[in-house]
């Protein structure tokens, strides 16, 4: 019989060191498992069943990114308070609001208490622990210095989460105004040009042109409406198929936003900024360069950019210099190079890179709060080509009613 893979919740009753009653509610696999826990934890396990379901059962709150970079502060201000590791975790995980976030992290101090290093049970749920987040944790635990590099680990994952916040805010912006634009043109379409059609054929006139083919745009809309909804439903799921499993079709989208006006260069200057932040928090760790930009790579969050660290990767493994091979790439900045090259002449890495992350992350931030300003224009012209243009298309026989009258 297979062992069951997910944690289960379990009630529970017993005695304590003290010869005391006690219970309460314990994550495992099997009730085997639950009180042999309960047994190393000092309790006499009397009566043990497994936790009833509600009939409406609340919705498991998801583990986001937010909640990974949260636990790597409050982790790294315990250890560097010199509270055990073991008790770390138990603080911070009875203490969480999300409980699936409690159970991951009781999940891993299991299996730090069953001899795991911190690493190893990190790398246990990949899920939500990147290959950079546990080769860091790795690399602290063997320097001993795990509160320091913690630290680190804080810190970047804060500044990364924000700063993909800012991209979802400049990505959204814009994309949100051409939806209810469309939206509103398409309810005009369907419900307030029809009420103007009727009214036009109790004038028995002539409509010019454009009103006339507002009025058989209404027309097809009315009747072919469903095909145009089934037509964006299946451009919708083909684009998110494509997105989750055609890489040809990620690099092409890629490629595309970045040469997108103000966008591709919040883009452009996001992806250099999680470059030089997540090479520099490696550096600092005393990670090797090689080994490094191949955790960079993923953390680029864009294909293009992944793709040209990896043959920066393979031209510094080959002993060519990191300046050089970012200048073969043709996507660093000269500034970013030469802060790299003094970095590199000068044996501080990783502050330098992390002054050129300071920098393009304030430069995105700049770069964000404007865009509302930047795409007043673009957003203005959009509404009144579409919105305005149905007003102008439904008066014009009457405003050619008034000059005939007149």
């Amino acid at each position: 019989m297979a062992e069951p893979t997910e944690q289960i919740d379990f009630l529970w009753e017993g005695i304590d060191k003290n010869r005391k009653k006690s219970n309460g509610v314990i994550s495992a696999k099997t009730d085997l498992i639950a009180k042999t826990e309960l047994r190393r934890q000092g309790y006499l396990v009397t009566k043990i069943k497994k936790k009833p379901k509600p009939f409406f059962s609340p919705r498991v709150k998801a583990i986001t990114p937010g909640d990974i970079a949260i636990f790597s502060r409050q982790l790294a201000t315990m250890l560097a308070a010199g509270i055990p590791l073991v008790q770390s975790f138990d603080i911070i995980g009875k203490g969480h609001e999300n409980p699936s976030m409690q159970a991951l992290l009781l999940s891993i101090k299991a299996n730090v208490e069953s001899g795991d290093t911190l690493a190893e049970a990190l790398k246990k749920n990949p899920l939500y622990f990147d290959e950079l987040f546990c080769n860091l944790v790795d690399a602290g635990e063997h320097a001993g210095i795990l509160e320091t590099l913690l630290d680190k680990v804080a810190t970047y994952k804060e500044k990364t989460e924000t700063m993909k916040k800012k991209i979802k805010k400049a990505l959204t912006y814009p994309l949100a105004v051409i939806v209810v634009a469309f939206v509103v043109t398409a309810i005009l379409l369907l419900f307030v040009v029809p009420v103007f059609e009727d009214m036009f054929k109790s004038f028995g006139a002539d409509l010019p042109a454009f009103t006339r083919m507002v009025v058989t745009m209404s027309e097809w809309l009315k009747e072919w409406w469903w095909i145009v909804l089934g037509i964006i439903i299946f451009a919708i799921y083909l684009f998110g198929y494509f997105k989750k499993r055609s890489q040809p079709f990620n690099h092409f989208l890629d490629k595309i936003l970045l040469q997108m006006p103000v966008v591709g260069m919040i883009l452009n200057k996001s992806a250099i900024a999680r470059f030089s932040r997540t090479l520099s928090t490696m550096s600092a760790a005393g990670v090797p360069l090689v080994d490094a930009l191949e955790s960079v790579a993923g953390a680029c969050d864009n294909i293009i950019y992944s793709e040209a660290v990896f043959k920066m990767r393979e031209e510094v493994a080959t002993g060519q210099r990191l300046k050089y091979a970012m200048q073969q790439t043709n996507l660093f900045p000269h500034m970013v190079q030469q802060m790299v090259a003094i970095g590199e002449e000068s044996g501080s890495m990783d502050a330098m890179l992390a002054k050129v992350a300071d920098f393009y992350e304030e430069e995105v931030d700049n770069l964000v709060d404007n865009l509302s300003s930047l795409m007043e224009p673009i957003i203005m012209v959009i509404l009144g080509i579409l919105i305005g243009g149905l007003i102008v298309a439904m008066y014009l026989p009457i405003f050619k009613m008034g000059a005939a009258v007149s």
